[in-house]
């Protein structure tokens, strides 16, 4: 993990986003927190993440979320090298 960003104000943002309780309080929070073209890069991130696990290919990623090839090799690198956060999380998601 990078411990660059483990700092307080890391911890109290967390803090903050595991208080929420259903999508409306996550509208909500992330409209008050992020820009709206923040938000629909992280939601773009994420998207690019759930279609490389499911072994789509960047020319398909690229043409249906509209994410360029370095943000697709980014999230590529992430999902191989990271922390397994993603995983941690489409996990979970499929299991609901």
């Amino acid at each position: 993990m990078n411990k660059k960003i483990r700092t307080d104000a890391v911890d109290h943002l967390f803090d903050g986003f595991l208080s929420l309780k259903d999508k409306e309080e996550c509208y909500s929070f992330f409209e008050d927190l992020c820009t709206v073209n923040e938000l629909l890069s992280l939601s773009q991130r994420f998207e690019v993440a759930a279609m490389l696990r499911d072994h789509k290919t960047y020319l398909e990623i690229a043409e249906k979320t509209g994410a360029s090839t370095a943000t697709i090799s980014r999230v590529n690198r992430s999902l191989n090298y990271g922390n397994d956060g993603y995983e941690l999380v489409f996990g979970r998601m499929d299991a609901k």
